[in-house]
Formats: C-alpha cells, sequence, structure tokens
C-alpha cells in the first residue's frame, strides 16, 4: 500500500519498474521480466491493482504509461507461477483469483489518469486485457495481441474482455479473437481501432510518453472528467448522457483552468493548466 503522504514519484515498486517524470507528473510502468516476456505472477497482478487503486487519491501523477522490457509487452499470466497452481485450487480459491484478476481492470478503468500502453511484440492474454483496459495503445509492427484463454480450455470471458473488446473493435472480429485465440497483427490492430497508432520498436516507449506528458500539460481535470464519462455512458440511454454530460461540463466550467484558457486565448498565449 501506498503511503499517501508521500508523493508517489517515490512510489517503490517490488514486482515491476516505476519511473516518473523530472515533474512527477507522467509515470511509467515497466514490466520487466523480459526472459519469461514479462508475465504476470499473483503478486505482480495483486501490486498493479493496489497501485491503480491508489492513483485514484494522486494527485502528482497525471498520465501513466504501460510498457513491457526487452522487446515484449507481457506474456499473460506465468505457466509455472499461475497456471500450475490454478489447476490444484478449490472453486472458492479459482474465484477469488478471478475477481483479483478483474479488479486490476477495474482499477485501471477507474484511476483518473489517461493510460497509454507502449505494445510491442507478445501482448497475450491477460497481457492483452491490460492493454485493452489502458485509455490509448500505441503498437509496434511486431506487436501481436491475442486473446488466449480458449487455448487453454477456458472461455474468452476474462477480465471483462467480452464486453471490453467490442467496443473497441466490433463484436465479430472480437468473437473471433475470443474464440479462436489467433494472435490479431499490428496491421489489424491498427485497422481496427485497436493501436491508436504504430511506430518503430526503438521509438514506441517514447512516442507514448510525449503523448501522456501532452496529456498531463492539458487540462487534466477536464481529462479526468472526459474518462469518467466515457466508462460511465456505455450504460445509458441518450437522455442520461447528455445530462450527465450537461452537469460533468458545468463542472469544468467552475474551474480556474477554464477561465485560465479563456484569458490566454484573449492574450494570444499559450494557457498553462493546474488541473484546479
Amino acid at each position: 500500500m501506498h503511503d499517501d503522504k508521500k508523493p508517489f514519484k517515490d512510489y517503490a515498486a517490488r514486482h515491476f519498474r516505476w519511473e516518473c517524470s523530472d515533474d512527477g507528473r507522467v509515470a511509467t510502468i515497466t514490466l520487466n521480466r523480459p526472459e519469461k516476456k514479462n508475465p504476470l505472477t499473483f503478486d505482480s497482478y495483486a501490486e498493479l491493482r493496489d497501485l491503480f487503486r491508489n492513483l485514484a487519491y494522486a494527485s502528482d501523477v497525471r498520465a501513466v504509461v504501460v510498457a513491457g522490457e526487452g522487446g515484449n509487452f507481457c506474456s499473460g499470466g506465468d505457466v509455472f507461477e499461475i497456471i500450475e497452481p490454478l489447476t490444484k485450487m478449490a472453486m472458492p480459491e479459482l474465484l477469488r483469483f478471478t475477481r483479483m484478476t478483474g479488479d486490476l481492470v477495474k482499477a485501471m478503468k477507474r484511476a483518473p489518469q489517461p493510460i497509454v500502453a507502449a505494445i510491442d511484440g507478445v501482448c497475450a492474454g491477460a497481457g492483452a486485457m491490460i492493454a485493452l483496459a489502458a485509455d490509448m495503445r500505441l503498437g509496434t509492427p511486431s506487436a501481436r495481441t491475442a486473446y488466449l484463454f480458449t487455448r487453454v480450455g477456458l472461455a474468452g470471458a476474462d477480465m471483462g474482455a467480452c464486453g471490453l473488446l467490442p467496443r473497441v473493435i466490433g463484436q465479430g472480429r472480437a468473437t473471433e479473437l475470443l474464440m479462436t485465440g489467433r494472435a490479431m497483427s499490428a496491421e489489424e490492430g491498427a485497422a481496427w481501432g485497436f493501436f491508436n497508432a504504430l511506430h518503430p520498436r526503438e521509438e514506441v516507449v517514447a512516442k507514448a510518453q510525449a503523448l501522456a506528458c501532452s496529456l498531463a500539460d492539458g487540462p487534466w481535470f477536464a481529462h479526468t472528467v472526459t474518462k469518467t464519462m466515457l466508462n460511465q455512458e456505455w450504460a445509458m440511454g441518450i437522455e442520461e448522457m447528455i445530462e450527465s454530460e450537461a452537469q460533468a461540463q458545468a463542472i469544468c466550467m467552475m474551474t480556474q483552468d477554464f477561465k485560465r484558457a479563456f484569458d490566454a486565448f484573449a492574450a494570444k498565449q499559450t494557457p498553462r493548466f493546474e488541473g484546479d
């Protein structure tokens, strides 16, 4: 658990690498078990879940980048540290695990910060779900994204995949990937809207950090409202959507950032957003 009296810039990660920009506003999470293509363990799942939950209370971090080390994003759950133990668990233990993995996705969605995933190489299973839970995704031509659950005899319904993936790439394409377990190529991902853009391997993390920095430099409070509404409005009818956005925008109009933007425009200057 992070001590909320300390700046998140000083967070000491145990199961992945955590780095912040000099001003502390952009954080980069790097999954760093490259010898095994950055798989997750029970402990790394739990730490990621807790970190994203705590980021809801962060006043310093304004955007987050998630990446993998060594030419791959994440190969999913570690075969011998997660998959093998799961085959020996009883139902109550299995349900605790599946709820915990789903809680990671919920924590990413509830975190106010925009999350940008930088995806290279293997992006599979739970790794593909972390990528899907991000708000934006940048890939490389080598990125291969696969929802492999069916390959091990499980349903494609894992960590919210059956709800989230169709909203990003469409129902038919999502059904194919979730039922066949085949990898989505980088070109398909870009064409289908999974990736916002593709970049060379050596540039993708820097591009993701630059995008995160531009978001952190923008009207940060307003970005948190946009993210909240994007998530909430899935379950709303048109009347509720429009009323909710009317209230959300009126709140944003009460911020000093809104006034600063007008004053800067009137003075033909670039606005400086402070998130208040």
